[in-house]
């Protein structure tokens, strides 16, 4: 069995993932994504998606993005739907 890092839950099917050089222990991925996911510097929800990243920031959309006054990054969106 191992112990989730997040909750110190005892699990015997817990998982790891390794991320940039390191491992992490994990019961659960709502454990996985408290302790990983990056958070948004707007609105401060967990980045569980792609997000976006303006140099060292990181956002849940493109909205949140401009918010913050990152004007240059946009969400993708359908050609004719306007923005």
């Amino acid at each position: 069995m191992a112990v989730c890092e997040t909750c110190g839950n005892d699990y015997d099917m817990a998982f790891e993932v390794h991320a940039q050089g390191a491992v992490h222990t994990f019961d659960c991925f709502q454990c996985a994504i408290e302790a990983m996911a990056p958070i948004c510097e707007h609105c401060g929800t967990k980045v569980i998606g792609h997000g976006v990243q303006a140099g060292e920031h990181w956002y849940c959309c493109a909205h949140c993005a401009r918010q913050e006054g990152d004007s240059g990054l946009v969400d993708r969106i359908m050609a004719g739907t306007p923005s």
